[in-house]
């Protein structure tokens, strides 16, 4: 799934949630603790729509470059003064 597939899908839940809760509010009444619930969820819907506008527009459209590898041996000459790790350089003692 792309992010712009998984913001609206998070939305959707979201919207669920809001009817939810709504229906919830209905038989709970005006408490503390439905208040808060309305509270959360009115910030996780900000939280989500602050998300959606930073999210890069071009995110799936996004080109993934292949580098390719040769089969070739390297050349030799690449590992002249290269020191084996771990092991020190050729010389010195390893400790």
């Amino acid at each position: 799934m792309s992010l712009h597939d998984d913001l609206t899908s998070v939305q959707r839940r979201l919207d669920d949630l809001m009817r939810c809760v709504a229906r919830l509010d209905e038989h709970a009444g005006d408490s503390l603790d439905m208040r808060r619930v309305r509270a959360d969820a009115g910030h996780l819907r900000e939280s989500l729509a602050l998300l959606r506008d930073s999210a890069p527009a071009a995110a799936g459209a996004r080109t993934v470059e292949m580098v390719t590898v040769p089969d070739d041996p390297y050349d030799r000459m690449l590992w002249v003064d290269a020191e084996d790790e771990g092991l020190g350089s050729p010389h010195r003692h390893a400790p």
